[in-house]
């Protein structure tokens, strides 16, 4: 009788096709908002479902399973959400810890979070009961935008239903945990989508004065700070803190009631899950949607958004992960996928997946200037480099547009990126040398035309 071991089963095959996201997968059930937002419909949709068995596994369950699920940080920089909230302190030294929130959403491009918040708040809600006893905290503030009226309006409705339901405050969901939950309101700065801006804003520093029309206008803003410390040993009124974005902690519930295998089965390998995709720009129907991670660009946009407006050929470039990330030109978009690893190595970023697709009748030098223009004023001044370099752009740029410049600037624009790139204390003077290395990457040759047109023109016009 033969003793041999069986053969061990072949591996499954990699998969290589990504997309059609069935209905059943979907995390976000209303993001449309065609049914009731609040607590009935929420809990009709599976919402506050056995919460308390989740609670009651405890925190190292909880961040075990979100290490497992592959889940990254849905708010730009992809860091692997289970290992952030394995910082906080597993023993108290006396401080409180805090779970705080981002759904200031400003970054240009992007309208996934408002969603959540406007039609699926309970999501929210519920994930940061969940997150809060990931990271062992025994409060939550959730900092929105305070421009997003119906937005927080939901939300607070959704919070004071979670308080009446017994789900939140002392021996939330009856676990003898106890935490609460508080809604905080930003002014419009987009510096605080920063999390250590955003601490600074949360805790009602400092106010600088910015150039309003009509006049000099107070603009709250924070500005970051320095790390290390980082926030999850001093943050939030000097204690133990996570920052993190609404998407995240939104699809926290989902991934632990389905299982981390369910949610790590979509998407490739480092690129778990499910993502909401906002499509904005020259297509036929532009949309936020949920689709599987490492979907093809292209069949996104004709899946989702009825295509680019005029056909694919018609397309110019994308930015396929909000304004702070390069863009692409049609011959990348046609075969590139939605995932982190993907798009970096096409010299890009997922970023915010806030897909903004140009025709080609678009002047992508006068898109790109815009963008210089906004971080321009958007910059906090702290760093000189983003203080300084922001306004070198936005000044130059706005001389490209016009052809009103020598070739050799073209490299002495790609050289200002690269004196501001990395050396601020906040990612936002990388998101302001980005969209111009990414114009001048793929589009040299237009602003060069551009400059040679201008220069023919004034020696016609001598």
């Amino acid at each position: 009788m033969s003793t041999a071991a069986p053969a061990a089963a072949p591996p499954a095959p990699e998969r290589t096709s990504f997309g059609g996201l069935k209905d059943d997968d979907r995390i976000f059930t209303n993001i449309y908002g065609r049914h009731d937002p609040y607590i009935k419909g929420a809990m009709a949709r599976g919402d506050w479902y056995r919460t308390k068995d989740l609670v009651l596994k405890g925190s190292d369950w909880v961040v075990d399973q979100m290490k497992k699920s592959g889940l990254r940080g849905r708010g730009g920089a992809g860091f692997p959400s289970g290992l952030k909230w394995s910082f906080m302190p597993k023993v108290s030294d006396g401080r409180p810890s805090y779970l705080v929130v981002n759904g200031d959403e400003s970054e240009p491009g992007t309208c996934k979070d408002r969603e959540i918040m406007r039609h699926e708040p309970h999501k929210l809600v519920e994930g940061c009961l969940i997150a809060g006893v990931g990271m062992r905290a025994r409060a939550g503030y959730i900092y929105i935008r305070g421009e997003f009226v119906n937005e927080r309006l939901s939300v607070q409705r959704a919070i004071d239903e979670a308080y009446a339901s017994g789900f939140l405050g002392k021996n939330a969901c009856g676990t003898g945990y106890d935490f609460d939950l508080m809604l905080h309101y930003g002014a419009g700065a987009y510096i605080c989508g920063e999390e250590t801006a955003l601490i600074e804003s949360l805790e009602g520093k400092q106010v600088r004065q910015q150039a309003a029309a009509g006049g000099i206008g107070a603009a709250p803003s924070g500005k970051p700070r320095l790390k290390p410390p980082f926030p999850a040993n001093v943050g939030l009124y000097g204690c133990p803190s996570t920052v993190t974005n609404v998407e995240t902690i939104a699809v926290a519930p989902t991934i632990l009631r389905r299982g981390p295998e369910w949610f790590s089965s979509f998407g490739r390998k480092n690129n778990a899950g499910t993502k909401l995709y906002c499509i904005s720009g020259h297509v036929n129907r532009p949309c936020t949607v949920e689709e599987e991670m490492s979907i093809p660009l292209k069949e996104l946009i004709e899946r989702h958004a009825g295509g680019v407006r005029g056909g694919w050929d018609n397309l110019l470039a994308i930015i396929p992960g909000g304004s702070s990330v390069p863009l692409l030109p049609k011959k990348i978009c046609d075969t590139v996928l939605m995932d982190y690893d993907a798009l970096k190595e096409a010299q890009s970023g997922l970023g915010t997946a806030a897909v903004i697709v140009m025709d080609k009748s678009t002047d992508v030098i006068d898109a790109i200037a815009r963008l210089s223009y906004f971080y321009k004023h958007e910059s906090c001044g702290q760093c000189t480099p983003c203080r300084e370099g922001t306004g070198w752009l936005y000044d130059i740029m706005t001389r490209m547009v016009k052809g009103d410049a020598r070739l050799e600037e073209i490299d002495m624009l790609w050289e200002i990126t690269k004196q501001i790139e990395g050396h601020t204390i906040c990612a936002l003077g990388d998101a302001a040398a980005w969209p111009v290395q990414g114009l001048i990457r793929h589009m040299r040759p237009e602003m060069e035309d551009r400059i040679k047109f201008a220069h023919q023109e004034r020696i016609a016009a001598a």
